[in-house]
């Protein structure tokens, strides 16, 4: 039963469903500073995190405003590059050989860091170049706004003024006491689009739609083939304890929001309630992760909190930057143990997440 009101068949049969089984598979890490962060593999989006972060580790960030233009700056055209990444490379790693061990190399990274300029915006598409490896990504560029900015959907999932929101991802961090971390993202896409199976008493999933049916390999569609998943559930760890889970609850990339928060924390020692109720931004330059999969480069939607001087700087380096309304950009949440002490810290966007130790 879909939203037309009548029954039809699906993508999966029950021979597919009695053969899957879950996985059990180490992180994906990369060593930023003092800490090393831990990420879903490349049959995610998670690696794009590290990518920016193996990008960023040739800045100096510390000490800048960060809701500065330069801060932003660098966050965003590091996100440029990575997500491009991710269209060209990304795959299910069990069909096709991803090389990850390249994209987060040195060499790899130094050559293109040389793209990211500190004082102008990026407007084309540059996925890497890796012998032998990735697929052709031809760009859909979206039409105007997705939707009017402020309105609800622009920077999915967004919060409205009286927080009221759409979109219905799922996040949880918790943390015991002995430092054993859970950070999770347990749904995935539209849920008012997936009603409950009558004989199953829940809905399944959809991230399915992330599929990409027309593109050959790394990241097309396949039997038992692993969708390209957008839920990249965080955790950051300094070296030899785990100390921080971070996560974003979102139905597409988003820039993403929660990649600032970890920068925020880590470069301007904001504090977690601190870096996730700084102003925030994201943006447009990729596609998004479901249909139609449009992008609209060079677009940085910023929430109104963002400073005036800031946007002006950005406008003039280039950027296409559209102003949404004060507190309507993602939705997170993030767990830590620093010595004896568990702290944790949720958004106040949409009054919908919250923090609880006990």
């Amino acid at each position: 039963m879909d939203v037309s009101g009548s029954p039809h068949r699906g993508v999966l049969s029950a021979d597919d469903m009695a053969r899957w089984q879950p996985g059990v598979e180490a992180p994906l890490t990369y060593d930023y500073g003092r800490y090393t962060v831990c990420k879903p593999g490349v049959w995610s989006q998670g690696p794009v995190m590290l990518q920016q972060l193996a990008l960023l580790k040739g800045f100096e960030l510390d000490g800048l405003d960060p809701a500065g233009p330069d801060f932003i700056q660098l966050q965003v055209e590091a996100a440029k590059l990575a997500f491009a990444d991710r269209e060209k490379f990304y795959g299910d790693p069990k069909f096709t050989d991803i090389p990850i061990a390249t994209l987060l190399s040195d060499a790899y990274n130094d050559e293109r860091r040389k793209l990211i300029s500190k004082d102008k915006a990026s407007l084309d598409f540059l996925p890497g170049s890796v012998e032998g490896f990735g697929s052709v990504v031809k760009l859909r560029r979206a039409e105007g706004h997705r939707e009017a900015v402020g309105a609800m959907g622009a920077g999915e999932p967004t919060v409205g003024r009286f927080g009221e929101v759409r979109g219905d991802t799922v996040h949880f961090d918790i943390i015991d006491q002995a430092g054993n971390m859970v950070s999770a993202t347990p749904s995935g896409g539209w849920l008012q689009s997936s009603p409950v199976i009558p004989e199953l008493g829940f809905c399944l999933g959809s991230p399915l739609a992330n599929v990409l049916a027309r593109r050959k390999p790394p990241g097309g569609a396949g039997a038992r083939k692993a969708p390209a998943h957008h839920a990249e559930p965080d955790h950051g760890a300094a070296r030899r304890r785990a100390v921080h889970g971070l996560g974003f609850a979102r139905r597409r990339p988003a820039g993403p929001v929660d990649h600032a928060v970890f920068l925020r924390h880590v470069h301007a020692k904001l504090n977690l309630q601190e870096a996730i109720d700084a102003p925030a931004w994201h943006s447009e330059h990729f596609p998004i992760s479901f249909w139609p999969r449009t992008a609209r480069p060079g677009v940085l939607v910023v929430e109104n909190r963002v400073p005036k001087a800031t946007v002006d700087t950005l406008k003039d380096r280039g950027h296409i930057v559209e102003t949404g309304p004060d507190w309507s950009e993602g939705r997170l949440t993030a767990a830590s143990k620093v010595g004896r002490r568990r702290r944790a810290a949720a958004n106040p966007r949409g009054m919908q997440g919250y923090a609880a130790g006990r």
